[in-house]
């Protein structure tokens, strides 16, 4: 994938992608109840076959459906530990808000030596939570407004 400075995938990738988006979508629309594993390419002149679990199918989609938005993406295993600008870019937050957010314990981390560190299973479980809120204060604004008028 090329990405630019700004960490956008290039035009080309982003089409490309949203073509294979659409194959794998389709893909496992029509086939809800494929087994775990799925043959992925057939070389049938080469009796080659390179079967995949479904999941990592699905994160393929889901991969794919940010590189044909133009985003780069990085897959980051939940056991890892990651530095604090790390965490700060994946929250799109500043490296001392999230320290913030580090010492009123909003987010479980490590120390190692001097430095904290966050598991990504972590990081993700306060991202989701975040969301949460947010997606439900947004509904309560728009419940009001229509009680309101204002829409």
């Amino acid at each position: 994938m090329t990405v630019d400075a700004a960490g956008r995938a290039s035009h080309d990738d982003a089409e490309v992608a949203q073509q294979a988006l659409e194959a794998v979508r389709k893909y496992l629309s029509s086939h809800p109840s494929t087994p775990a594993v799925i043959e992925l390419v057939s070389d049938d002149a080469e009796g080659e076959h390179l079967l995949v679990p479904r999941s990592a199918v699905e994160l393929l989609a889901r991969i794919l459906t940010y590189m044909s938005s133009g985003d780069a993406v990085s897959v980051v295993p939940n056991h890892a530990q990651l530095t604090t600008q790390q965490a700060a870019d994946v929250l799109n937050v500043s490296r001392p808000y999230l320290i913030k957010l580090l010492d009123h314990e909003q987010i479980e981390y490590t120390k190692v030596g001097k430095h904290r560190r966050i598991k990504a299973s972590s990081l993700l479980e306060y991202k989701r939570q975040d969301d949460l809120k947010r997606r439900e204060a947004a509904d309560e604004l728009s419940a009001l407004s229509q009680e309101l008028g204002l829409v």
